[in-house]
């Protein structure tokens, strides 16, 4: 008999419970959310599970507060961690999270020594590099979610600006999850027609800053929140190309060893994602504007990384 496929998802507030909504509707995977946070992931899994008989699926949805029930998962998405609060960068949450994930990581690879990690909490860069060296895992199973939605942010501005539909339209971002990200413009294009083709450089401009600031344009509105729908459907995206082998090019923070002159840091960059995790970096002919612009994204989370390291020494 068939072993149904497991995905355990570390923070049961709006990100993880959402993401969990989406496995458990497409069916990817058997589910397992866990909180520290007594009743909440529990009350959440089964209020998931009962609407199962309305929607029609078939799996599994349990919560814990302990970290027995994730055994033996294939993928486990680390949400865990304080969300943004309006006038807070990514940056503020950086040691608080930091411990957190380190934390959230030991007990992680306690219980599934051979799963693959997507780190959805923020600072994103910073933290993909706290669970990859607490792990020790390789490259391929530590990955950042941040491209996928930066890049859904970017594609619908872009669709709404040109009166398209979203599904014609083809860009991704590149670089760290924050303001210094770099959206690919000169490879963006609706219905493989050039970007330019559509708007003007104004408009193309004006859509790249509001991409950069996508994420605390929705915590301003919401003020006492972040975004969730977006980001948990950007990562069950990452979650279904790995569980199904899909072999997805998708731009992901991924760890690099020399690629577009970039060493040991996670940085957002395209990567192709099947069963192993990311299984190969595509390396794009950049441009000088392009280049200068990823070099100064990696060197923000460079920064981070130092503040890190110099705080656990």
């Amino acid at each position: 008999m068939l072993r149904r496929p497991k995905v355990s998802i570390i923070g049961a507030g709006n990100v993880g419970a959402t993401a969990a909504h989406w496995i458990a509707a497409k069916e990817l995977a058997d589910v397992v959310l866990v909180d520290v946070a007594e009743g909440i992931p529990q009350g959440k899994a089964l209020d998931l599970l009962q609407a199962g008989p309305v929607e029609g699926f078939d799996v599994r949805v349990v919560g814990s507060n302990e970290y027995g029930p994730t055994e033996n998962s294939d993928v486990v998405v680390i949400t865990a961690g304080l969300p943004r609060k309006p006038g807070m960068s990514r940056d503020d949450l950086l040691k608080t999270n930091a411990n957190i994930v380190t934390q959230v990581t030991q007990q992680v690879c306690k219980y599934s020594p051979t799963a693959i990690l997507i780190v959805v909490s923020n600072p994103l860069d910073a933290m993909a590099y706290v669970a990859k060296k607490v792990s020790g895992f390789p490259r391929n199973r530590v990955i950042g979610m941040a491209g996928v939605l930066d890049s859904a942010r970017f594609c619908t501005f872009v669709a709404e600006a040109a009166g398209v539909s979203v599904e014609d339209v083809h860009g991704f971002v590149y670089g760290g999850h924050g303001d210094t990200m770099v959206p690919l413009t000169r490879y963006c294009s609706i219905a493989g027609v050039p970007l330019e083709k559509f708007l003007s450089q104004e408009k193309i401009l004006q859509i790249v800053e509001r991409t950069k600031n996508g994420g605390i344009e929705i915590v301003n509105y919401l003020k006492s929140g972040s975004a969730y729908y977006a980001p948990s459907a950007s990562t069950v995206q990452m979650v279904e190309a790995i569980i199904k082998d899909k072999k997805r090019v998708l731009p992901c923070a991924v760890w690099l060893e020399g690629e577009y002159g970039i060493s040991n840091l996670f940085v957002g960059v395209l990567a192709k994602l099947g069963a192993s995790g990311m299984e190969k970096v595509i390396e794009l002919d950049l441009n000088e504007t392009e280049k200068a612009g990823l070099r100064k994204s990696a060197d923000s989370v460079k920064t981070l990384v130092s503040v890190l390291e110099g705080s656990a020494s």
